[in-house]
């Protein structure tokens, strides 16, 4: 599905401000874990899951489970044109995550990631 996604289908996508706050997040993080997601955006967790899930069925977001900890990255079938996007916007409006940095940098146990192998 993320190969195919259109414009109009990435921009309803990320029209909530939620959606487009975790995807500008996982993106400029790599990998963010969902306990991460929900310390930085100081929401609750079924909040956070809800749109996660959103941005895994239109594409935007993968996962992997490590333990007990689920993992959100970019899709690795993202168009070339979405990630420019993204990566655009996210360069235009870093001040925007700013609250949203501050307490992910401040997370205390932070869980650590399994080196990935070939």
């Amino acid at each position: 599905m993320a190969d195919h996604l259109t414009p109009t289908q990435l921009f309803k996508c990320l029209a909530d401000e939620t959606r487009l706050r975790l995807t500008l997040l996982v993106a400029r993080e790599e990998e963010l874990c969902v306990c991460e997601l929900t310390c930085a955006l100081d929401e609750s967790q079924p909040k956070i899951s809800r749109h996660l899930a959103q941005l895994r069925s239109c594409g935007l977001l993968a996962d992997r489970r490590q333990g007990q900890w689920v993992y959100y990255r970019l899709h690795p079938n993202l168009p070339d044109w979405v990630r420019a996007t993204l990566r655009t916007v996210l360069e235009a409006n870093a001040q925007w995550l700013t609250s949203d940095s501050t307490r992910l940098a401040q997370m205390g146990d932070r869980p650590a990631r399994a080196a990935t192998c070939c």
